[in-house]
């Protein structure tokens, strides 16, 4: 699973979605150890202060990135599905609309190289 974070320009952020990863992608990453979240479904607008690694156990999600121009009708169509047993990387900066169709339950984890004021606006 090689990431490239390093990009000249970051309206460029994309969603990574891992299909089934095997059980030992899973164990290495330390998946079962990190926090649980989950959400009924809905619209959920979400903005990413740190880069989120999450592995889905229930659910399915339509993420819909904001584009970092406001062009009204153009990228609206847009959209990344992932569900129960995919691994999700959302970059860090990201904005996005979660439109949850089938109630989430997952592991998740933020990555935050840098201590800044660590601001509770973010949703997990």
């Amino acid at each position: 699973m090689a990431v490239d974070s390093k990009s000249d320009s970051t309206p460029n952020l994309k969603i990574v979605v891992e299909r089934n990863p095997s059980e030992s992608t899973l164990s290495e990453l330390g998946i079962k150890s990190w926090p649980k979240w989950g959400c009924p479904p809905g619209k959920y607008h979400l903005k990413y202060d740190a880069q989120q690694t999450c592995y889905l156990l229930k659910g399915k999600v339509r993420a819909y990135p904001k584009s970092g121009s406001s062009s009204s009708s153009s990228s609206s169509d847009e959209y990344v599905e992932f569900g129960a047993g995919d691994l999700v990387i959302i970059p860090k900066g990201l904005s996005c609309t979660w439109d949850v169709s089938v109630a989430v339950d997952k592991y998740y984890k933020f990555d935050a190289p840098s201590p800044s004021s660590s601001s509770s606006s973010s949703f997990y």
